[in-house]
């Protein structure tokens, strides 16, 4: 604290803060002569205000602090304390009085603080007077060994006492009784002849100088508080600042090729989840600090590796992944470890979708869809993302892929009874284009988690490039709504070749022994829009996509999509590509023939049409081969909202429009056409009738069952935030969905109900 008020408050408060006085010593070294002969000066120092310094240059300057008595201290010149005279500690010497001198033969007068305390004024001392007193003082001087001579220059004076002689051993009173009457008088202080008389202060006087001195210490005490308070907030507001900027200041790079797009996710882990990497941040190179190569940017580092590396396998970074793995768990008794072969095609494959997650759509989050007004434009991560800009899209994203799927989303699916997930992702995780608004690259280390998620728990993956360069489709769950500049367009052979580079880039990587018993299933590009593409032009690229992916060694089964041309239609194309399997998605919801089916009368379709189907298409005499289905769900409306787009309604009501007055669809399209209505199947299962939860539960099962005719199913998707129709999880949860997917009790050689007769109706 003493040395604070040094710093800031001015030295005549310092003084009256910590008592201190800058006074030199009044008396000059007295001299004594030990036994030995040598002489040793001792020097006595009073800390009395107004003490005049010694003339004498070589005596130096003491500062003595004081509280309540006054502090003498003797000290050998040496400092050696052998060479002290024992009898100089038994007779200190005398403490001179303070003089208050008139050179100029004025009167001296009580100082102003007494005079308003007391009426009466200090009476003038005349010379007969002031000799008199000094006359006694002389002859008490003459008794004390320590007599000192007398000074040659006799002045009339008003001497004020000794501090101890002023108020009876108080000398803190007298010490500042005597500054102030310098102060106020302006008045040099001498020494005061042995003759020289003393006038004590009234006890009004003191009164009034302590209340006075009280008063400024106080205010001392106060500018002192109030100058610490101003040193902490300089001290503690620079610190703020430089730690808000390293948790905010990362601005995340809108697309480019390079690794410096930042994560900007949440303000690193300080506001995220899990532990603060184990990492010196001094380890991080200065060109990789703020980039997805930092793991302090990053919102969630749980089961990360976050020791820094720029290595890289096909242009890939591997930051994030931890050096060993274990391939030996199994998701359930059915169901070979990981490290044992799969026998695809004899054993069924049951899994399900983790949609929503690294590629957005707004029916299965749409919360993030539906706080803005619909003159904002936002209808796909495209416009979401540009609406957001930069550094509030990486924090929205990377929040939610840190919390969307964790790793208890793997254990509940294994828990399931399901053995495989499927993982759509899109291409600006792997190489963003330049001029995107997506949050570039920050997404390919939860994919890499999410695989090993998937390993501890025994389930197999099918990565599922689910949005490409150009956009294969333009539907919403391609990224970008309404663009189809895939293998189309002025663009479209660029795009083509820029998704062949990415898949060069991703088999290298993904070859990778770790990944040989995980990555079974490789999908090229999900949903490709061949009823409005060049057939030929499609089967080309399909082809010179499966040359370099097996050309880098990547051994899984290469899937891609039939492009709603009709399983029937696949027959001899793409022949001769051993471990080439044709995926297909069934859904009776986007036809208008088979939404508007009974109830009844969909469970016999998925079992019979279906059921039909697979069995022809699996078989290559009949059919392309391999085919699986990786998509299908349990919904028999298309009442959720967003499902068909942003704004827009339903087939099932009548009121779905789009921009193309021939794709619109304005007349309700259940069963019969009257009374159609989404209220039931939109609202909570807690609401659903049992008849109704017995119609999903077996229109659910009779599909499995068909599915399985061929290489399986793949359901999706695992959770959405409210389409209760459209998550497994949720569909156990209601009683829907089997418990145990391999557990079923519904089968397609049962009788199916007539739910007409049962009395549940057909508008919902």
């Amino acid at each position: 604290m003493e040395l604070l008020a040094r710093a800031v408050l001015p030295q005549a408060a310092v003084r009256q803060l910590f008592f201190y006085s800058t006074d030199r010593p009044t008396d000059r070294p007295t001299g004594r002569r030990k036994p030995s002969g040598k002489t040793v000066a001792t020097r006595t120092a009073v800390t009395m205000a107004g003490g005049r310094h010694s003339r004498n240059p070589s005596h130096s300057r003491e500062y003595s602090r004081t509280s309540a008595h006054i502090r003498l201290d003797s000290r050998s010149r040496s400092g050696r304390g052998s060479d002290r005279d024992p009898s100089i500690d038994r007779h200190p010497p005398r403490i001179p009085p303070v003089v208050i001198t008139d050179d100029d033969d004025e009167d001296i007068r009580t100082p102003p603080h007494a005079r308003r305390h007391s009426n009466s004024r200090t009476r003038r001392l005349s010379q007969r007077e002031s000799r008199e007193r000094g006359n006694s003082a002389n002859a008490a001087n003459r008794n004390s060994s320590h007599h000192r001579r007398r000074s040659s220059t006799r002045r009339e004076s008003v001497a004020l006492p000794a501090a101890a002689a002023l108020v009876g051993g108080e000398p803190y009173e007298s010490i500042r009784a005597s500054r102030v009457l310098e102060k106020d008088n302006r008045r040099r202080s001498t020494r005061v002849p042995p003759d020289a008389g003393v006038v004590p202060l009234s006890e009004e006087s003191l009164a009034a100088f302590n209340k006075e001195e009280e008063y400024r210490r106080s205010r001392a005490l106060k500018l002192c508080a109030v100058a610490f308070v101003i040193l902490l907030i300089i001290i503690l507001v620079p610190i703020g600042v430089l730690v808000i900027g390293k948790n905010n200041g990362s601005p995340a790079n809108a697309g480019g090729n390079g690794s410096s797009a930042s994560t900007a996710g949440g303000g690193g882990t300080g506001n995220g989840i899990g532990k603060p990497p184990t990492a010196n941040p001094n380890t991080i190179p200065t060109a990789a600090k703020g980039t997805v190569l930092d793991p302090f940017t990053w919102y969630d580092t749980r089961d990360f590796n976050t020791t820094y590396t720029d290595a890289t396998v096909g242009g890939l970074s591997v930051m994030g992944l931890n050096m060993s793995w274990d391939d030996g768990a199994a998701p359930n008794p059915n169901v070979p470890a990981l490290n044992k072969p799969f026998s695809y095609g004899k054993m069924p494959m049951r899994g399900v979708n983790i949609g929503g997650w690294l590629l957005l759509e707004p029916f299965i989050t749409p919360s993030l869809f539906n706080k803005y007004d619909k003159s904002n434009g936002v209808v796909d991560e495209y416009t979401l993302s540009k609406y957001l800009g930069a550094k509030q899209t990486a924090q929205v994203m990377e929040k939610h892929y840190a919390t969307f799927v964790t790793e208890q989303t793997f254990q509940e699916i294994a828990a399931a009874g399901l053995d495989h997930v499927r993982i759509p992702y899109p291409y600006w995780i792997v190489t963003p284009e330049t001029g995107d608004p997506y949050l570039p690259r920050v997404g390919w280390r939860y994919l890499l988690r999410g695989i090993e998620w998937a390993r501890k728990y025994g389930l197999r993956v099918k990565l599922d490039l689910h949005s490409v360069q150009g956009g294969q489709n333009g539907w919403n769950h391609s990224g970008r709504q309404g663009v189809l500049n895939w293998l189309n367009g002025t663009d479209g052979a660029a795009n083509g070749q820029k998704v062949l580079d990415m898949h060069d880039q991703l088999s290298q990587f993904f070859a990778q022994p770790r990944y040989k018993n995980i990555i079974t299933l490789y999908g090229l590009v999900n949903e490709p829009r061949m009823t409005a593409l060049v057939l030929n032009d499609v089967l080309n690229w399909t082809a010179n996509a499966y040359e370099i992916v097996r050309g880098n060694g990547l051994n899984a089964k290469i899937v891609f999509g039939d492009g709603f041309l009709g399983l029937e239609n696949w027959k001899g194309k793409l022949a001769g590509y051993e471990g080439l399997v044709l995926d297909v998605h069934q859904y009776v919801i986007f036809n208008i023939g088979q939404i508007a089916q009974t109830h009844t009368g969909k469970i016999q379709f998925a079992c019979s049409g279906w059921g039909t189907q697979m069995t022809s298409s699996n078989n290559p005499t009949t059919g392309f081969g391999p085919t699986m289905v990786g998509e299908f769900g349990q919904a028999d409306t298309d009442c959720v909202p967003y499902l068909n787009n942003v704004g827009t309604g339903s087939r099932w009501e009548g009121n779905l429009i789009f921009p193309d007055p021939g794709a619109s669809v304005t007349t309700p399209s259940c069963h019969g056409g009257i009374g159609c209505s989404c209220d039931v199947p939109n609202s909570d299962p807690s609401k659903w009738s049992t008849l109704y939860k017995e119609f999903l539960l077996k229109f659910a099962e009779a599909q499995m069952e068909s599915f399985e005719q061929a290489w399986g199913w793949m359901y999706w998707t695992w959770d959405t935030e409210d389409a209760y129709q459209w998550s497994y999880k949720k569909g156990i949860a209601a009683g829907t969905l089997p418990t145990i997917a391999y557990e079923r009790n519904f089968s397609c050689t049962d009788t199916i109900p007539d739910y007409g007769i049962l009395g549940m109706p057909e508008t919902f």
